[in-house]
């Protein structure tokens, strides 16, 4: 993929990631539930851990200098970072939609442990001044019933966004030259 397509492709993410987590979630003081993982997931599959990491990390700034949800905190914009990063590093470039599942079900074991129960719980911790115990538990369950439902829809949606990913982002470079068609 062009470094053009590439660029067009991260901010059209960004964009749609912006929306959805700060317009289209549900928030309550210590969790909040949106289909922000989407264009993240996206982003990793289709760009990498570096530009998903950026994609993550911006969404999270941006979104909270345009749609303000309280006090502004570092900690958060590290935990969107690691998280890209470890979609990224997991499912990347899959050989097949079994190595995508199996990357895609340990990317969010991963951010499980140590983002949402490790980074996540002490960021809010700080933030409010509860315990992080309490926050653990909370995360751990609204993790452990979102993860099934994370894992299917990216499975799902990656199924289905192949043909049109393979014939409209990949420019002719990234195919095997046996399947170019011959310019006329």
């Amino acid at each position: 993929m062009s470094k053009t397509k590439k660029l067009v492709l991260a901010s059209l993410l960004l964009a749609i990631l912006i929306v959805v987590e700060r317009l289209l979630s549900v928030q309550t003081p210590i969790l909040r539930i949106s289909f922000a993982f989407v264009p993240v997931t996206l982003s990793a599959l289709l760009l990498g851990p570096v530009w998903s990491a950026l994609v993550a990390g911006l969404g999270d700034v941006i979104g909270a200098l345009l749609f303000p949800k309280g006090v502004f905190f570092p900690g958060f914009t590290l935990s969107s970072l690691v998280t890209g990063l470890i979609y990224g590093l997991c499912i990347y470039n899959p050989k097949s939609n079994k190595k995508f599942l199996q990357g895609l079900i340990l990317a969010n074991v991963l951010i499980l442990i140590f983002v949402r129960m490790g980074l996540t719980s002490i960021w809010v911790a700080i933030t409010t001044g509860r315990a992080w115990t309490f926050f653990v538990a909370t995360r751990l369950t609204a993790a452990l019933i979102m993860m099934p439902i994370q894992v299917g829809i990216m499975y799902l949606l990656k199924v289905f966004l192949d043909k049109p990913i393979n014939r409209y982002l990949m420019d002719n470079r990234d195919q095997d030259p046996q399947t170019v068609p011959e310019a006329q």
